[in-house]
C-alpha cells in the first residue's frame, strides 16, 4: 500500500540526488520545496526538513486526470461523497490533481457533487486535489450514448448551465456539438473559463468544426463514442485529428483504442496535444466483479468493464499505467508520455502552476523509477504516498 509522511508547512522538503524532469529537459539535481512550492532546483544542503533519497528516480510533475468516474470500489456519480476517499488513494497512481467525473444522471446529482466540493475535504485530508467537476452529460447524442441513459439525455439550454462556472466547481463539460443550441452553450461556458470537450457525438465533420470554432478545445476519449473517420465523411474523429486547436483525450488501456490508432493520433496531434485520461470507474484498483457506474451495475473481467448490453463502460486503468502503455504501444519517449499526463492537461485547464517542475510552481510531484512505476507522490509539498522501501528521513510515517 505504501505510506504517508507527516510534514509541516513551515518545514522544507528535500528530494536529493534524483533526475529532475524540467521544461528544458532532464537534469541531475536536488529539489528544495518550501511552503508547498518549488524553492530551488540545484545542489541542496538539507537541514531541518524532510529528506527523500531520490537517487535513481525521476522527479516528474504530478499527473492530472481530467476524466475519472471513481475507483477503489467507489463511484462518484452515485455517491459524490466518495470524492475524498478516492482522492486520498490516487497519489498511489501518480495522480496529484483530478476532475471527478459525473456522468448523465437524474437531475440534482450535479448539485449534490458541487455541495461535496463546497464543503471541502474532511479534517486532515491528504491526497490528490479535486480541481472541479467534469460533467460528461447530459448534453450527449442518443446515437452515441454508450453506457449513458438515453432517457436522461437532452439538448443544452442557457437556463440549465446558468451557474456552471469554475467558481461553482464546473471545470470541464463534454457535449455533442450537433445538438440544438450547443455551439452557443460552448461559447457561454468558455467565456466563464470552463473547458469544453466534444464527445459522445454523432456530429458531421462540419458540425464538429463548428464546435471547435465556438471554443471546444478537447475531445473526450478520442475514437470512442463519436462519429468515425471515413474518407468521405471525416466525422468528429477527422475534425479532431485535423485541427491543431483541439487536443485529444485518449484511454490507453489496450482495450478502448488499438495501438495502431494510437500511433495515428500521436502522429496527427503530436506530443503537445495528446492528453492521457483513465475514464476509470469504481473497479479501478479492485478485483474483477460487479461495480457501479452511475445507476448501472457494470461487470468487470479481463475484457474490461461492460454494461448489461456488452458495451465498454469506463475502464480500470490507472494513469501511471497509461503512461507506461503509451511508451510501450506507441514508442514515445518517457518524458513525452509524462507530459501527456501532467503538462498537457494542466495547460488545458489554464493552470500554469501545475504540470511542470520549475521554481515557483506548486510542488505537486511524482517520483518514478526506471520502469515508470510510482515510488512516491507529493501534493503541495506534502509526501502523501511513499513506497515503504523509499528512504524518507526527518518525519514520522503515517498509515494510509
Amino acid at each position: 500500500m505504501g505510506r504517508r509522511v507527516s510534514s509541516d508547512d513551515d518545514r522544507s522538503l528535500f528530494l536529493v540526488g534524483g533526475e529532475v524532469l524540467t521544461p528544458e529537459g532532464r537534469r541531475r539535481a536536488d529539489v528544495t520545496v518550501y511552503r508547498g512550492e518549488l524553492a530551488a532546483i540545484g545542489e541542496a544542503t538539507p537541514s531541518g526538513g524532510v529528506v527523500v533519497d531520490a537517487v535513481g528516480l525521476l522527479v516528474a510533475p504530478g499527473f492530472v486526470d481530467l476524466q475519472i468516474n471513481g475507483g477503489f470500489g467507489r463511484d462518484f456519480t452515485s455517491e459524490p461523497g466518495a470524492i475524498w476517499e478516492v482522492g486520498a488513494r490516487l497519489p498511489e497512481t501518480g495522480v496529484t490533481a483530478f476532475l471527478p467525473t459525473i456522468i448523465t444522471a437524474p437531475r440534482g446529482r450535479i448539485d449534490e457533487a458541487r455541495r461535496v466540493l463546497d464543503a471541502g475535504p474532511p479534517p486532515d485530508y491528504r491526497g490528490a486535489v479535486p480541481l472541479g467537476l467534469h460533467l460528461e452529460g447530459p448534453f450527449l447524442s442518443s446515437r452515441r450514448a454508450g453506457t449513458h441513459d438515453p432517457d436522461l439525455l437532452r439538448p443544452p439550454t442557457p437556463e440549465e448551465v446558468a451557474d456552471w462556472s469554475v467558481d461553482r466547481h464546473v471545470r470541464l463539460v463534454t457535449l455533442a456539438p450537433e445538438l440544438p443550441g450547443a455551439t452557443a452553450i460552448v461559447r457561454a461556458l468558455v467565456d466563464r473559463g470552463v473547458l469544453v470537450a466534444l464527445g459522445h457525438s454523432d456530429a458531421s465533420y462540419e458540425e464538429a468544426l463548428a464546435g471547435i470554432d465556438a471554443g471546444a478545445r478537447l475531445a473526450t476519449h478520442l475514437f470512442n463514442a463519436m462519429s468515425p473517420l471515413s474518407h468521405r465523411a471525416p466525422g468528429v474523429v477527422g475534425a479532431v485529428l485535423g485541427d491543431p486547436r483541439i487536443a485529444a483525450g485518449l484511454i490507453v488501456d489496450g482495450i478502448h483504442v488499438h495501438p495502431g490508432a494510437l500511433r495515428v493520433a500521436w502522429a496527427a496531434k503530436g506530443p503537445e496535444a495528446i492528453v492521457l485520461v483513465t475514464d476509470a470507474m469504481a473497479a479501478m484498483g479492485m478485483a474483477p466483479g460487479v461495480y457501479r457506474l452511475g445507476d448501472l451495475d457494470i461487470t468487470v473481467d479481463e475484457g474490461g468493464p461492460r454494461n448489461p448490453e456488452g458495451r465498454l463502460a469506463g475502464s480500470t486503468l490507472t494513469l501511471d499505467r497509461a503512461v507506461r502503455n503509451l511508451v510501450e504501444f506507441v514508442g514515445v519517449a518517457p518524458d513525452e508520455a509524462v507530459a501527456a499526463a501532467a503538462r498537457n492537461p494542466a495547460r488545458l485547464l489554464g493552470l500554469p502552476s501545475r504540470g511542470v517542475v520549475a521554481v515557483g510552481r506548486r510542488a505537486d510531484l511524482v517520483l518514478l523509477d526506471a520502469d515508470l512505476e510510482v515510488r512516491a507522490a507529493i501534493v503541495g509539498g506534502d509526501v502523501v504516498f511513499a513506497d515503504p522501501a523509499l528512504d524518507v528521513a526527518g518525519a514520522e510515517p503515517r498509515n494510509p
